[in-house]
């Protein structure tokens, strides 16, 4: 981050010109890995992988519109933070139905491929994350970025660790369990974001 960077209080971090480098690299890395992986999760059958995969083409689109935001008004990006929360908290919920249904049809992923793309996602997503550490502080828009890479990283790891849990008990629930764990990760999230918005909203419209 530039010097000039430094010397804007933190409720102006969306306005600096190494925030809006860093929001680029968070979209590139996200958008590109996540349909990579949305593939590897069908070939693999992985539950888990499908969902971080919506995590990561999520999380690209949702910068991409925090990089739209920039040098918007406070409500206008707390109305963007707030579409954020709503983006995330559906997903959550698209997650736990799927995976509600993968319960009754209940296929064993292939734990080789789910632990090689998982594996590769978390370098993509602490990457994604590192870049957005001195930025994670600001507004309800700018929260909401970091708290879509935090997660993906999060997430990621989750998907490591089931793909293990997969080879070793040679069933599908653990699999099954990490994609519940990520959607709960994504409500819990949503509830933030929608919160910071609201808060933000109210104090835009406050008169004086």
């Amino acid at each position: 981050m530039r010097d000039d960077d430094n010397d804007l209080p933190k409720d102006l971090t969306h306005i600096t010109p190494g925030y809006r480098r860093a929001l680029w690299i968070v979209v590139g890395l996200n958008v590109g890995y996540g349909l990579v992986e949305m593939v590897g999760g069908f070939v693999s059958g992985s539950q888990a992988l499908k969902a971080d995969a919506l995590d990561f083409l999520g999380d690209g689109l949702i910068t991409f519109l925090g990089l739209l935001a920039i040098g918007w008004s406070l409500a206008w990006r707390a109305r963007s933070a707030l579409i954020q929360g709503l983006f995330l908290g559906a997903l959550g919920l698209g997650v736990l139905a799927t995976t509600g249904y993968r319960v009754l049809v209940l296929n064993q992923p292939e734990a080789e491929l789910m632990g090689l793309f998982g594996a590769i996602a978390l370098v993509a997503n602490v990457a994604a994350a590192a870049v957005l550490i001195p930025h994670r502080t600001g507004d309800a828009n700018v929260r909401a970025v970091w708290l879509f890479s935090r997660n993906d990283a999060i997430g990621n790891l989750a998907v490591v660790v089931a793909a293990g849990l997969v080879w070793w008990t040679g069933t599908a629930w653990p699999d099954l369990a990490v994609a519940a764990v990520i959607a709960g990760l994504f409500l819990q999230s949503a509830w933030l974001i929608v919160r910071d918005a609201r808060a933000d909203l109210r104090k835009a419209t406050q008169p004086g």
